[in-house]
């Protein structure tokens, strides 16, 4: 069963700041939608000793657990090598994959010599893509996932429970979705209900609700609701959130809330914001 999960972003330019990582927000609603505690989300770089040290402690620590990153063509590209490394796997070509590959993969207009069946540097680079890591003593399907029919791109799943995406946002929010059907059973929630989250607008500020938050936080967690607040600057009001998966128990919880900040409860944190406020994030009105 699925109860926790994490997530590891793998690379350099991320860390660098020349990308920036979508893929663990992603993963994070993805995570939220289907009832999953995701507990941590790491950054690390093109490192094989930290790509080893965290897939090892993540896939130790919890249930389920995504790795972004570091599987193309290029030198830098060590995510497949390194997690190999860190469970004792060698490396297979991936006759499956290959053939995906050749059918749905369109060389870049900059190669348009390119041939599957003549040795290249280009075609050696694109090898590497489907050189998975794999544990002989367990099956092909349970450690090579083919979640659509568009896409050749694998999920390598390593150690039972380490799964390798691409960095490539498309790619890894398409791939992630993909494994939804897979999920589902393995879930607390087999219907994949998910966690409910409220959101409330209070006009108060956050050390005006604070002892009231408190009093309800010691009432409701014991009951597996989770009180937040948050505060947003140069706004007229601050958000305050009840996370759970008791529906009914949340929606009781209403007019008390309402009541204890003096607020509402609102879909979206902008509801309670005023003409003026709004226009301060159009560009035509910086």
């Amino acid at each position: 069963m699925i109860h926790t999960a994490g997530c590891i972003i793998i690379g350099d330019e991320v860390l660098g700041g020349k990308t920036t990582d979508t893929n663990s927000t992603y993963m994070a609603k993805f995570c939220f939608s289907l009832g999953m505690a995701l507990k941590r989300i790491e950054v690390i770089g093109d490192d094989e000793e930290e790509i080893i040290e965290a897939t090892r402690r993540m896939s130790r620590n919890y249930d389920f657990v995504v790795t972004s990153g570091g599987i193309g063509p290029t030198h830098d590209d060590i995510t497949y090598q390194s997690i190999a490394k860190a469970f004792n796997l060698n490396l297979k070509f991936h006759e499956k994959a290959f053939e995906k590959m050749k059918r749905i993969y369109k060389p870049h207009k900059s190669q348009p010599n390119f041939s599957w069946d003549k040795p290249s540097a280009a075609l050696t680079a694109k090898l590497r893509m489907v050189e998975l890591p794999i544990d002989e003593t367990k099956s092909d399907e349970e450690q090579v996932l083919f979640v659509s029919e568009d896409l050749w791109v694998p999920i390598s799943v390593v150690n039972g429970n380490v799964h390798i995406l691409p960095g490539v946002p498309r790619l890894f929010e398409a791939l992630l979705d993909g494994m939804k059907p897979l999920l589902l059973p393995r879930l607390t929630d087999p219907e994949g209900k998910g966690i409910y989250r409220l959101l409330f607008s209070t006009p108060l500020a956050e050390s005006a609700v604070a002892s009231y938050l408190t009093e309800l936080a010691a009432k409701v967690e014991p009951k597996g609701v989770k009180v937040g607040s948050y505060p947003r600057w140069g706004k007229a009001h601050n958000t305050v959130t009840l996370v759970g998966r008791n529906k009914e128990l949340l929606d009781s919880l209403i007019p008390e809330v309402e009541k204890g900040i003096e607020g509402r409860r609102v879909i979206n944190e902008e509801d309670d914001d005023s003409p003026s406020e709004a226009e301060s994030k159009d560009p035509k009105h910086p």
